[in-house]
């Protein structure tokens, strides 16, 4: 898309929100633009969905933002958007909305809303450099333990993994840089505060447990803060900490920045903040967020190892619905710490099936319609699914036209149910066909053709059941809104 281009699609989807008036902020990630709406019921969803270089327009009513999917491009579109109405509407990536603003009744809700917000603006900017770790840890295990062309213990290997670990073992540094520009607070305080859950004095103390200490809810009280018990976790890897102290460095340095004089404000106020919200994470929020943390894996864990076919049925069927909703977020986190304490992931070895189950269902589109504008949009959808994105193929095909996505997650349930019959396991942060690296497992050299069998399956019957059930060009004449909320409802009726 050239810049005329792009300049143009920014100024029609400016005007069909509901011009500049209506705009409260506006973000993106890596498909979408998450706009933040006065009005959201000015916005002109069927001309937007029908722009050249727009796969889909909806609004999310859990995350109050009015999302319109451009794909790949959606950067150039953004720096278009905010060209035209001004740096104001970045708004640090503001979360302000209309919910938020008027008191609702439902505070659970709010919260719930204002939590997955958080969560999404703050991974957005960090999650590609996740997922070029993942294949490049991938690619790492293909060449030392499956290929031996590089020594594991040589220095090169080390360097390739330092290359490959450093964004997860620094993930609260930027994750916090990244959470406090979303939440209006400093980021580089937040950056060091990030820098102080690293250290190795801090690291130090998970790395090197004592035996016989009390524990706590499950936790080991492994250290003491003027003479407070706590419980120091490993904050390598981690996030929710992180963003709690993003959130609580905004009202802190906020209050030392009045209440400081102006001579020693710049020294004083990253000081106080950061011995106050570190402290705090420490004392309280670090220990909480490991009980959480350990019932969550826990509970995840204890339906993978009971039943592996059976958890692979039901993430492979249902786990794109979390995506509809902007709930996969949270599943992140999840990963991270997987991969983390054990090195691999069988919760993410399962989903990477629903990403190839969505891209073979656009892809059976692409093979069968006869319209021009939807075939080159199904193929790109597929593309990027098959790379491990799965909004454009969501938005821009699977959700607008018949039963495509029901069909399609019946394949991705298939072959997830196969995998976990199985035992697939994946050793990287990368899923779909782009992510086939991290599938070399470095104790089980079958684990990488499970992987290639029970895809293939998922690609077939996922082509086959939307090519023969869930969609033909009939359906260009009665195309479906796409609501979050009861998207998935209809499309199994």
């Amino acid at each position: 898309m050239t810049n005329k281009q792009s300049e143009k699609l920014a100024s029609t989807i400016v005007k069909e929100v509901g011009g500049a008036e209506n705009i409260g902020s506006v973000i993106h990630c890596i498909t979408r633009l998450r706009f933040y709406l006065e009005d959201e019921t000015k916005a002109n969803t069927e001309a937007l969905s029908n722009l050249e270089g727009v796969a889909g327009a909806v609004y999310n009513e859990q995350l109050g933002q009015y999302q319109v999917v451009i794909g790949p491009g959606v950067e150039e579109v953004y720096d278009a958007v905010i060209s035209e109405l001004g740096t104001d509407v970045a708004a640090s990536d503001q979360t302000k909305t209309p919910e938020t603003d008027q008191p609702t009744g439902n505070v659970f809700k709010q919260l719930f809303q204002t939590l997955i917000g958080t969560i999404t603006g703050s991974m957005i900017p960090v999650i590609g450099l996740l997922a070029a770790s993942g294949v490049l840890k991938g690619f790492l295990i293909l060449f030392t333990s499956t290929l031996g062309w590089i020594n594991p213990t040589s220095p090169t290997a080390t360097i390739i993994v330092a290359m490959a670990d450093s964004s997860f073992y620094f993930l609260p540094i930027l994750v916090g840089f990244s959470a406090a520009k979303h939440m209006k607070s400093d980021p580089m305080t937040v950056a060091v505060i990030g820098g102080v859950l690293l250290h190795p004095s801090i690291a130090q103390i998970w790395e090197m447990p004592v035996a016989g200490l009390p524990t706590m809810f499950g936790v080991a009280i492994n250290s003491n803060f003027f003479g407070i018990p706590v419980h120091v976790p490993r904050y390598a890897y981690s996030i929710f900490p992180i963003i709690f102290g993003a959130w609580l460095a905004r009202p802190v340095g906020d209050w030392f920045k009045k209440k400081l004089p102006a001579a020693v404000r710049s020294i004083f106020q990253p000081l106080f903040t950061i011995v106050i919200v570190t402290s705090v994470i420490l004392v309280v929020m670090g220990p909480a967020i490991s009980v959480v943390s350990a019932v969550l894996a826990t509970a995840i864990n204890a339906m993978v190892t009971f039943n592996q076919a059976l958890a692979g049925l039901i993430i492979g069927g249902f786990y794109q619905v979390l995506t509809i909703f902007g709930l996969h977020w949270m599943v992140i986190p999840i990963i991270s710490n997987d991969i983390a304490s054990t090195g691999h992931s069988v919760l993410n070895g399962l989903i990477s099936y629903t990403m190839v189950g969505q891209g073979a269902g656009t892809l059976a589109v692409w093979a069968k319609t006869r319209d021009a504008k939807l075939k080159g949009l199904s193929l790109a959808g597929a593309l990027s699914a098959f790379a491990g994105l799965t909004e454009l193929a969501l938005y821009g095909v699977n959700l607008k036209y018949g039963r495509i996505f029901a069909m399609a997650s019946i394949g991705s349930a298939v072959g997830a149910g196969i995998g976990g019959l199985l035992k697939i396991d994946m050793f990287g942060f990368t899923g779909s066909l782009i992510g086939f690296s991290s599938f070399f497992s470095p104790t089980n050299s079958l684990n990488i053709w499970i992987f290639v069998m029970t895809t293939a399956i998922t690609l077939v019957v996922s082509f086959v059941a939307v090519y023969f059930w869930g969609f033909s060009d009939k359906d260009l004449e009665k195309i479906q809104d796409v609501e979050k909320k009861n998207v998935f409802k209809d499309a199994v009726k």
